[in-house]
């Protein structure tokens, strides 16, 4: 198979989240551990930072890829999910995956995964793992792709673990509360190794202590420890406490590894995230005169800061190009939406993808008024067309609207 018929066939024959949602959901890691053995157990040559949360992980992992970068290091960065290409979640310096390398690994293993019905992303992960420690990666960031405790990526046994923060996604896994989501996000606190959090609230913070405790695990809240900020090219801001969270890490790292990285690698890395790592998706400009904004954003927790920043913006029409997947609550994120804005509703090109005719009806209920579009490309084409030098349009929703949007 070529480099289109391998991830097609990842994709397709076996369970994707991405895609499917629900059904792709492993509720142990027994099929992981049989894959790294499999594999030699690859994850166990790698040092690593293993970032879970609701919120702000891939932009967190993102940073601290940077930030190890800059310091001279040679860093693996593993995350999920991707906008255009399977390669962006595995990279090294920046640098994707080779396609070759996955086309020699699927073709090496397929008869494998296929008689231990390994899911995809069980697959993506014994592939990280495998490249990174053939790569010979000094470290190695590995970004939890849901919940903690379940997760495919919790073989690993980290020098730092980060929580960067809790809010209700994905209920239907990980609970209906913050505690119960707190609980399983905490899964990945290991016996003896630091963990970093990076927000917290009256429930969430007595489950990660004594989640700590019970591993004897020292734990640092960034968000009380951490007084100056430094900037960097990720301007939503929601990076305010992921930055709080980075820093802290790096601290850590500085303090109880071999590691080093000074204090103008770590203001550097923060600067130049995009260029270091390639991430894109967060409070990103596309286009000024109309002024174009997209953003992966997709719950209650991460939308209700990015729209407080929309509300900031100065313009004179407001154009809000908007898809959603079909497991999100609605009733929780369509209050959060400005009812000022024109919009274009659309339905990603996913079979995960809410009808535009349910989100138009389920928005008008919220008094949030427009058409709607066959297609991402369409809705965003027409936002475009309508816009006046003067005006803001943002493109938004879910990840896969992003995914579909232009981004050059």
């Amino acid at each position: 198979m070529n480099y289109q018929e391998t991830t097609n066939w990842m994709f397709n024959q076996l369970p994707m989240y991405q895609l499917q949602g629900a059904s792709a959901y492993k509720e142990d890691l027994t099929n992981i551990r049989v894959l790294a053995a499999h594999l030699d157990n690859p994850q166990n040559l790698l040092k690593c930072i293993h970032v879970a949360g609701t919120n702000g992980k891939g932009s967190t992992s993102h940073m601290l890829s940077s930030v190890l970068q800059e310091a001279g290091y040679k860093v693996g960065l593993y995350t999920s999910p991707h906008l255009k290409d399977f390669r962006e979640r595995i990279k090294i310096n920046g640098q994707e995956i080779s396609e070759d390398f996955v086309i020699e690994f699927i073709a090496k293993h397929k008869d494998f995964f296929e008689a231990n019905d390994m899911s995809f992303f069980e697959m993506s992960v014994g592939l990280a793992f495998d490249y990174f420690a053939a790569e010979k990666v000094d470290i190695a960031i590995i970004e939890v792709g849901l919940g903690g405790r379940l997760d495919a990526t919790n073989i690993i046994t980290p020098l730092v673990s980060v929580i960067t923060n809790i809010g209700l996604d994905h209920t239907q896994f990980l609970g209906n509360t913050l505690e119960a989501i707190a609980g399983e996000k905490a899964g990945i606190i290991k016996p003896n190794v630091p963990v970093v959090i990076g927000e917290y609230t009256d429930e969430t913070k007595p489950v990660f202590l004594a989640k700590a405790e019970e591993n004897n695990a020292p734990i640092y809240f960034a968000s009380d420890l951490i007084d100056q900020i430094y900037l960097s090219d990720l301007i939503g801001d929601y990076q305010f406490h992921n930055k709080k969270t980075v820093q802290q890490t790096i601290s850590i790292l500085n303090n109880e590894t071999d590691f080093n990285i000074s204090n103008e690698q770590l203001q550097e890395g923060l600067l130049h995230v995009v260029k270091n790592t390639g991430l894109q998706g967060r409070w990103q400009q596309l286009g000024e005169n109309p002024k174009i904004i997209c953003d992966t954003a997709h719950n209650k927790h991460g939308l209700s800061v990015v729209m407080n920043q929309l509300k900031n913006e100065k313009f004179e029409k407001l154009h809000i190009v908007l898809g959603v997947v079909n497991d999100k609550d609605l009733d929780s994120i369509l209050p959060l939406f400005p009812k000022e804005a024109h919009y274009y509703f659309c339905s990603p090109n996913s079979s995960r993808g809410l009808s535009t005719e349910i989100l138009q009806s389920e928005a008008k209920k919220y008094d949030l008024i427009g058409e709607k579009y066959d297609s991402v490309e369409s809705a965003f084409a027409e936002a475009k067309q309508n816009a006046s030098e003067n005006d803001f349009i943002y493109a938004g929703g879910s990840t896969f609207v992003v995914a579909e949007v232009p981004l050059d």
